[in-house]
């Protein structure tokens, strides 16, 4: 085991890891500066005081706490590993609360989950392809979600000019110090309340449309090279419905 993952298996690494992954946010929170497009999505939502879910590439969440407004109750979604742990002790760190779910074989704990958020009146983040992947590709999660709670999905990607790709499954984008930050926030994706099995697809795949062209017009905004997501053959199955934030 690597002296990393024996760390991870410690509360005590676990807090000092999420101190020093906050304190590093923070630099380049206050070092880069932001530019988003399509923000109107989000202020509109906002605006309406209702409930919606926030859908963004695991990949892309080292940049999300920054765009959140002060007026948005937002919860992540958060899986039940010890690396989950490492980000709601990060998240906590910016006054975002988050709520464990778990995205095993049926992902109902993480539904569950979801639909409390909901229906207390908060937002909910979520990373459709988390916490395994396939990198890119949106479990059904979110728009089971959506149409049992009756709300929309916000679909945000993000990129920074400056910046270093893990080669993790999910390709993380680790921004540095420094740079131009984007934020692309795509048009709402709604989902029927008598929604069948067909038209549930259709969403899925829909939010899956807009999230990939959000992060791809945020990296060429910037003149980066995108990452691209997995073969079409790795896509979710009915057997992971819900992503969860974490590593």
């Amino acid at each position: 085991m690597s002296p990393l993952r024996r760390l991870l298996r410690s509360d005590v690494g676990t807090t000092w890891i999420a101190r020093l992954a906050a304190l590093y946010l923070r630099l380049v929170y206050l070092t880069s500066r932001f530019t988003v497009i399509g923000g109107v999505h989000l202020t509109d939502l906002t605006a309406a005081g209702r409930p919606f879910i926030v859908a963004f590439w695991h990949g892309r969440m080292l940049l999300m706490p920054h765009l959140r407004p002060p007026d948005l109750n937002l919860t992540q979604l958060s899986s039940n590993s010890r690396d989950g742990q490492v980000m709601v002790s990060t998240l906590a760190r910016f006054g975002i609360p988050t709520v464990r779910g778990s995205s095993g074989r049926d992902g109902l704990a993480g539904l569950r989950a979801m639909l409390r958020v909901l229906k207390s009146g908060d937002s909910i983040g979520i990373t459709p392809d988390g916490p395994r992947g396939p990198r890119m590709r949106a479990a059904s999660g979110a728009i089971t979600a959506a149409r049992l709670a009756g709300v929309p999905i916000l679909p945000i990607s993000c990129a920074a000019s400056r910046r270093r790709v893990v080669r993790s499954w999910d390709r993380l984008c680790v921004p540095l110090p420094f740079s131009h930050g984007v934020y692309v926030i795509a048009r709402p994706v709604t989902v029927a309340p008598d929604a069948d099995a067909a038209a549930m697809e259709a969403a899925r795949e829909e939010l899956e449309s807009r999230l990939n062209a959000a992060t791809l017009e945020a990296d060429l905004v910037l003149g980066l090279p995108t990452v691209e997501p997995a073969p079409a053959s790795a896509s979710p199955t009915s057997s992971r419905i819900i992503g969860a934030d974490g590593p």
